[in-house]
């Protein structure tokens, strides 16, 4: 039985292929177009058959009809969206083809384009539970790009519309939902730009209650909390907020049970979790805590994190969860590590594939990226600055003995990594 992710792969190959051949010939023939959305209509259905005993996944048709959002309405001309099918399985086909192809399917016609625009495809990709994982990055000579990992295709982003202020401070970065968020500081004080992914564009977010930098933040689908921090005057936080993108609202959280700022966030197992940072600038924190969106509660979790902070030029913790195992970056041994939440201890299981005790651990960012663990870090060489991409797949039966794989080099990007955000949808 093939993998959920397995299925998608060959979907969007075999869906890409077949638009590739759309636009390159410009097929205007009714005929030709039915052929080709008849085609996928079939690869769709043995696509529901293969997958329909995965956990978690129910693709048959008729459950696919109950989690169906609200309906998406457009004009045709011929009276459908795809010729030769209806509007659900043509949905469900254009669903499967990877987003970075949206760009090319609006400019198909009226309808597509409306379509795209709408962010009604992204909707209906989160109810089937197709999710794409792009990488998001800031470095030294260049703006935000994007990084399509399953096509290696680089995308660049519009220039952020922020004053010099923003462009020159230090900034923290967030993707939930389908917003990128970027967290800084203007010459009138905290801000946060956002780009959306539908809009394709940058606007302001809305600020938080309580304005701050240097917290522990994460995401998980439509949800983001940020805890700890400091705010304008230099006081270290303990309250925590909750940002849901589809409502573009802030919400506060019930406080932390200590203040701490330079902490890192994450979620697993369903939960929102805190670990190092300092509580001041003399005071590092070894203990974690967890806080449990049901009960909204917190939980202090002893020597969660132990070693950490042990200066304030030290970066923030940097860690990861993969399939809820939480791993972490050691930036002093330049070792992964991986936590037991048995025994609440770390072991290590692999070298990093470049060095984090340079700068701190500053300058090197260390994600998860579907089941793949990601280290985005510079190197310098004959030919000069450049970016690598590695990836590393922990759950390699032998992990231990498995390589890093470089998933892209890029050139003239600088050698430092400012910010950098996973987007999953």
């Amino acid at each position: 039985m093939a993998t959920k992710s397995e299925n998608m792969f060959g979907a969007q190959v075999f869906l890409h292929h077949q638009f590739s051949m759309f636009i390159k010939r410009q097929c205007s023939s009714v005929q030709k177009i039915l052929l080709i959305f008849k085609e996928m209509k079939r690869y769709l259905l043995k696509m529901e058959s293969s997958i329909s005993n995965v956990v978690g996944t129910q693709l048959k048709t008729k459950t696919m009809s109950k989690l169906k959002p609200e309906r998406f309405h457009v004009q045709r001309c011929n009276g459908s969206l795809l010729p030769g099918l209806n509007d659900d399985n043509a949905l469900d086909c254009l669903a499967l083809t990877c987003r970075s192809d949206y760009p090319s399917l609006s400019c198909l016609n009226r309808s597509f384009n409306s379509l795209i625009d709408s962010g009604y495809l992204y909707k209906l990709r989160r109810k089937r539970g197709i999710i794409e994982h792009w990488v998001y990055l800031a470095c030294s000579l260049m703006p935000w790009e994007a990084f399509d990992p399953t096509r290696l295709r680089w995308m660049r982003l519009p220039r952020m519309p922020c004053d010099e202020c923003f462009s020159h401070a230090d900034k923290e970065s967030l993707a939930v939902g389908t917003e990128l968020l970027v967290f800084g500081r203007e010459l009138s004080g905290f801000a946060i730009w956002m780009y959306s992914l539908v809009q394709r564009g940058w606007s302001r977010c809305p600020p938080m209650n309580l304005p701050r930098c240097l917290f522990g933040s994460s995401s998980s689908g439509e949800i983001a909390i940020v805890a700890g921090g400091s705010d304008k005057n230099g006081h270290v936080l303990k309250c925590a907020e909750m940002y849901n993108s589809e409502l573009g609202r802030w919400e506060a959280l019930p406080d932390m049970n200590l203040p701490r700022k330079m902490c890192s966030g994450f979620f697993m197992d369903g939960k929102f979790y805190v670990i190092g940072g300092i509580s001041s600038h003399t005071s590092s924190l070894a203990c974690g805590e967890e806080f449990d969106l049901k009960a909204r509660t917190w939980r202090r979790i002893q020597n969660m994190y132990p070693g950490g902070n042990r200066a304030t030029h030290q970066s923030p913790p940097l860690v990861a969860v993969v399939n809820n195992q939480l791993y972490a970056a050691d930036q002093s041994t330049n070792e992964v590590k991986r936590y037991n939440k048995v025994n609440n201890t770390w072991n290590v299981v692999k070298q990093l594939p470049v060095r984090a005790d340079s700068y701190n651990g500053w300058g090197l960012a260390f994600k998860a990226c579907g089941d793949k663990l990601l280290v985005i870090g510079g190197h310098r060489g004959p030919q000069g600055e450049v970016i690598v991409l590695h990836s590393w797949s922990p759950e390699d039966t032998n992990d231990e003995g498995s390589d890093w794989i470089v998933l892209s080099v890029r050139e003239r990007a600088g050698a430092f990594v400012y910010n950098c955000a996973i987007m999953g949808c």
